[in-house]
């Protein structure tokens, strides 16, 4: 798995050149956004995981800067903010927005009908529920992915000693 995902990363000698990623590419060159290990992967699953969960459009554009700021594996942070995309949206942020209502003990409007006009409508309403709903999603998917990762890894290691 980790050759794959060496293989299938960018090389990042080629994007340190780049114009146009702006004031990302003179942090290019740090070593720790393009290892696999265990620190950087298990930051990665923390940065791309609370990003992904974050209702902005282009949430690619949250998980670079940060994993450069917690020292993360860059594609992998970037790759993870795709659980949700377009097809997955849909559940994942009315399931927020339940949640985030249940929190602050608000009515959840039963007529929920999944169109952006809807959403559009009665964003007055559920705006409160649906962030609180994300922000506790996002911490606690990140809290879930690095202390995951970081689970896994020693498990693997533990059997490699027993073998």
């Amino acid at each position: 798995m980790k050759k794959t995902l060496k293989r299938l990363s960018p090389n990042p000698e080629t994007l340190k050149n780049h114009k146009h990623l702006g004031w990302l590419s003179k942090h290019l060159h740090d070593a720790s956004l393009w290892n696999f290990n265990r620190r950087s992967i298990s930051k990665a699953f923390a940065v791309g995981l609370f990003c992904a969960f974050i209702p902005v459009p282009f949430q690619m554009l949250l998980a670079a800067p940060g994993a450069v700021i917690f020292s993360a594996n860059l594609p992998l942070s970037i790759a993870l903010v795709w659980i949700t995309n377009p097809i997955t949206m849909p559940p994942i942020y009315y399931g927020c927005y339940k949640l985030g209502a249940w929190i602050l003990g608000v009515e959840v409007q039963q007529d929920f009908v999944m169109s952006l006009d809807y959403v559009w409508e009665v964003l007055g309403v559920i705006w409160q529920p649906f962030l609180v709903g994300c922000l506790v999603v996002s911490t606690v998917s990140a809290f879930i992915g690095y202390w995951g990762v970081q689970f896994i890894y020693r498990f693997k290691a533990y059997k490699r000693v027993n073998r």
